[in-house]
């Protein structure tokens, strides 16, 4: 079979199991790079040597996290095609990850959330940071929000994580307020809770960093902002704060605690209170 009809067929399935637009529109770009290294060969002509080949050549300049990225890829879409009968082999199946030492997420302190929180101007810029930094929430879960996925009474939310996963998560009264401020300025009839105004749409991902950059130079914090450290700081927020692990892993959305326990690790303000405590 070629490369180029595996992949609609293993995009296809991946769909069905509920892979996320993401994780799908990234595995689509892998695929691409691969055709275009390849061009579009049968996939029996590829073994384990060309495959490797193909990863020291296109991963020079990638960092270790972006290659290992490539390479569960390239294990997920050859092992699918095996266990579909299109090869006779797993040609890679000895291919190994690079080692990826687990890096401290970057969060914001409270200072400058709220230098943040100042520079919002408008209504929507306001219930934006709002919501993303009281129930830290993925871009990409926030984006497809929805008016009919909040709970006014419970001040939550429904959203659909990774995996097409729901989860009920939960918002303040500093948001609640300024959501239904934003909501209630709008003319439109869409659905959508955060929309472009011009032509009201659905706002789409790139258009909602585009905000979160704007109030960030407003700020003029010293540091590069982006939305997922909204979500980081909101972990460290409920750590600093007694959380235990297992409720920040389920607010968040975590399938594996190790993620969650990753944040454990910046939380000096905790770990020197307990050491007063116990030491």
């Amino acid at each position: 079979m070629l490369l180029s009809k595996a992949w609609a067929s293993f995009e296809a399935d991946k769909r069905i199991e509920g892979f996320s637009p993401q994780t799908l529109k990234a595995y689509l770009l892998q695929s691409l790079l691969l055709i275009d290294y390849f061009k579009d060969v049968e996939m029996e002509l590829l073994d384990t040597n060309k495959l490797k080949e193909y990863l020291a050549k296109s991963g020079k300049h990638l960092k270790p996290a972006s290659l290992a990225h490539r390479i569960r890829f390239m294990k997920s879409f050859f092992r699918w095609s095996h266990e579909e009968g299109y090869l006779s082999k797993k040609p890679t199946s000895k291919i190994k990850e690079p080692k990826v030492g687990k890096r401290i997420p970057k969060y914001l302190t409270e200072r400058e959330i709220e230098h943040l929180r100042e520079s919002c101007h408008s209504p929507m810029e306001k219930a934006i940071f709002e919501f993303m930094f009281s129930t830290g929430c993925r871009i990409g879960e926030v984006v497809a929000l929805e008016k009919n996925h909040i709970n006014w009474s419970n001040q939550s939310a429904i959203v659909r994580g990774k995996g097409d996963k729901e989860r009920e998560v939960y918002f303040n009264t500093r948001c609640d307020i300024w959501l239904k401020r934003y909501i209630e300025s709008r003319n439109d009839h869409n659905s959508a809770i955060f929309v472009i105004a011009r032509q009201p749409h659905k706002m789409s991902v790139a258009q909602m960093r585009y905000i979160i950059k704007r109030i960030s130079n407003r700020a003029e914090i010293n540091k590069e902002i982006h939305p997922h450290q909204l979500r980081h700081s909101y972990a460290t927020h409920l750590l600093n704060n007694g959380a235990p692990i297992e409720v920040i892993q389920s607010l968040m959305g975590h399938e594996k605690s190790e993620t969650t326990k990753i944040y454990a690790q910046l939380s000096g303000r905790l770990r020197k209170e307990y050491y007063q405590k116990y030491f």
